[in-house]
């Protein structure tokens, strides 16, 4: 029987799969023009790294700024097309959650805070000098579903999944 809550269950389940398709894909291909964009800038622009060496966290300061550009790049722009046809996703994920991690701390984080109030007005996306951490955070928030969920259906790991279980 067609009733309006079992229409309702259809309607649910038939949008729960096309997440499963078009949902994680949207966010990797967001996430993808995102880190990409900053990836492709540091390919082409100059090293600022070493003026904020000391403010990255603890193992990060202790290698070298040319390095730590080299390895914020390459996982910017590598990650970014893996991102884009769904190639390592979980790895990629967490690897731009580590790098979004040490930027927040080391660039958009507070220079100082005594109290919540103070630290969450760093919560935002302007820097008017208690920092801008809130574009960060939204970063991780939108890789941690294909951390836990995976890149989705319309992936490459999607693909190599489904012909090992054929095999």
């Amino acid at each position: 029987m067609n009733t309006p809550l079992h229409l309702a269950r259809k309607g649910l389940d038939a949008l729960d799969h096309l997440g499963l398709w078009i949902g994680l894909l949207s966010l990797r291909l967001l996430l993808a023009w995102e880190f990409g964009e900053a990836g492709f800038e540091k390919l082409h622009g100059s090293n600022w790294f070493a003026d904020i060496q000391d403010q990255f966290p603890w193992p990060f300061k202790l290698i070298p700024a040319d390095i730590n550009w080299a390895l914020a790049t390459g996982f910017e722009v590598v990650g970014a097309v893996a991102l884009v046809v769904g190639l390592g996703t979980r790895f990629f994920s967490v690897a731009l959650i580590v790098l979004t991690v040490v930027a927040m701390l080391s660039v958009h984080w507070p220079d100082s805070w005594s109290t919540l109030s103070e630290l969450l007005k760093g919560y935002a996306l302007s820097n008017d000098g208690f920092g801008n951490f809130k574009l960060p955070v939204i970063y991780i928030a939108m890789l941690l579903p294909l951390v836990f969920m995976g890149p989705g259906r319309l992936s490459l790991d999607a693909w190599f999944r489904l012909r090992q279980k054929v095999n």
